[in-house]
């Protein structure tokens, strides 16, 4: 098996990113892995406008990471206010458990230390994904107890199914390497 590959997406690349990110968060397809929000969250989870922005939008840029020119996962890296950000992470269904995820959070880490030089990433999770919010615990994120709301009635980022959704702030710095 070749080994994964990184780029950084194009606006040809959007239609896979939508696919990718809905089949790993919505509906049954996302049931397969352990990152579906199926249960918390219905209709979409990114569209083509959105990706378009953050791939225009200066330092920002999704990162795939693909096998035998598969797309197996991606994930959106940004500076913000003077921190790395990193977001719509996603995993293909399939390939979830198998390291990409921690070769992705790897890349983009590397990315964001080395090309802007910025002392820290963070990311935004929903407070009740539990096991998720231990997955990146176990990757060196730390809970900084920052909450921020929910975008209720904002249909871009899914129609909720649950009123009490809100979102944590997790902060990792980012070791400068020699």
């Amino acid at each position: 098996m070749d080994a994964i590959t990184f780029r950084i997406a194009t606006p040809h690349d959007i239609p896979a990113l939508i696919e990718l990110v809905t089949s790993a968060y919505r509906g049954d397809a996302s049931r397969v892995g352990w990152t579906t929000e199926a249960d918390l969250l219905d209709g979409q989870r990114v569209d083509a406008e959105g990706i378009l922005a953050d791939l225009q939008r200066p330092r920002s840029m999704i990162l795939l990471a693909e096998r035998d020119a598969t797309l197996l996962a991606c994930c959106h890296v940004a500076d913000e206010d003077g921190h790395g950000y990193f977001g719509m992470f996603a995993v293909s269904p399939s390939a979830q458990g198998s390291g990409v995820g921690k070769q992705v959070m790897q890349q983009a880490e590397q990315l964001v230390r080395e090309q802007w030089q910025l002392p820290s990433m963070r990311m935004t999770v929903i407070d009740c994904r539990d096991e998720l919010i231990a997955f990146y615990q176990r990757r060196g994120y730390a809970r900084t107890g920052i909450k921020k709301p929910f975008p209720y009635g904002d249909e871009r980022f899914g129609i909720p199914r649950r009123g009490d959704l809100q979102f944590e702030v997790l902060e990792k710095p980012l070791e400068a390497r020699a």
